[in-house]
């Protein structure tokens, strides 16, 4: 990543935890439980024993479920406020023995290679350049790791209109992920799975305070799961659920990308 947008990355980030008004704007997340639920899953599936990097890291975090169920995790964002944050957190859990947390760049990691059993992050590649980060999760994960990425999609109009109505909320380089984004992954990895989640169930936001949201919700889920069994409705997403595996090592230097 280049420096001017490392800086971008940065005084986002930073500000996003040191200003409550932007924080605050992300109550909207409430209709995306079923996503994050099951995201959580996968990355905590199978983890006693093995060794996690987290992209985009802070107190709340996966990384201390990971440790807390055996895991070695390291954790690296670009915000230095986030990881003095997750730090914290850390200690305050007695788990800092096995969780290491940094500032780094996603697209340039420095960890040796076949590093990491797990690589794994909730909106965090539709941020970076996507076949430099693929590249650099190819060259750190085992042979036999696997990659969980939780992120938006960016065909939706009516989402994408919501989006350049609240540019506060995001910062200027971040690209929800197209199809292209997602047929670069299969350049990287030989199996790739995508679960698409949130369409009609995005109707529940207004009514998120109201007793009976969580029942719209699953209401609504339910029509969304029905509507997303045709292909041509899967790109209307919100949000997909990125499972990467059977890394393909050739990847690392060879993309046109890189």
């Amino acid at each position: 990543m280049d420096e001017s947008r490392i800086a971008r990355e940065q005084e986002f980030w930073d500000g996003a935890f040191e200003e409550p008004t932007r924080s605050s704007a992300w109550g909207f997340y409430a209709t995306a439980k079923t996503s994050a639920e099951y995201h959580r899953n996968l990355v905590l599936e199978d983890c006693e024993g093995k060794s996690a990097l987290e992209f985009g890291c802070s107190a709340g975090s996966f990384a201390f479920e990971l440790a807390g169920r055996g895991a070695n995790v390291t954790g690296i964002d670009l915000s230095q406020n986030a990881i003095e944050a997750a730090r914290k957190q850390a200690k305050a859990k007695d788990l800092a023995e096995n969780t290491v947390f940094e500032v780094m760049d996603a697209e340039d990691l420095t960890f040796a290679a076949g590093t990491f059993d797990l690589v794994y992050g909730r909106s965090i590649l539709h941020h970076l350049d996507i076949a430099k980060a693929l590249g650099a999760i190819v060259r750190v994960l085992k042979p036999g790791g696997r990659a969980v990425f939780c992120e938006p999609l960016g065909h939706n109009p009516f989402i994408n209109l919501y989006r350049r109505l609240t540019p506060r909320m995001r910062c200027e380089d971040e690209h929800p992920l197209t199809k292209r984004d997602l047929d670069t992954m299969r350049d990287f990895f030989a199996t790739v799975d995508i679960r698409y989640f949130h369409l009609v169930s995005l109707v529940a936001a207004p009514f998120r305070k109201l007793p009976g949201f969580a029942v719209l919700r699953r209401c609504l889920e339910t029509v969304d799961r029905g509507l997303f069994k045709m292909p041509f409705m899967r790109r209307q997403a919100w949000i997909a659920v990125i499972t990467l595996s059977a890394p393909m090592t050739g990847a690392r230097s060879d993309h046109p990308d890189h």
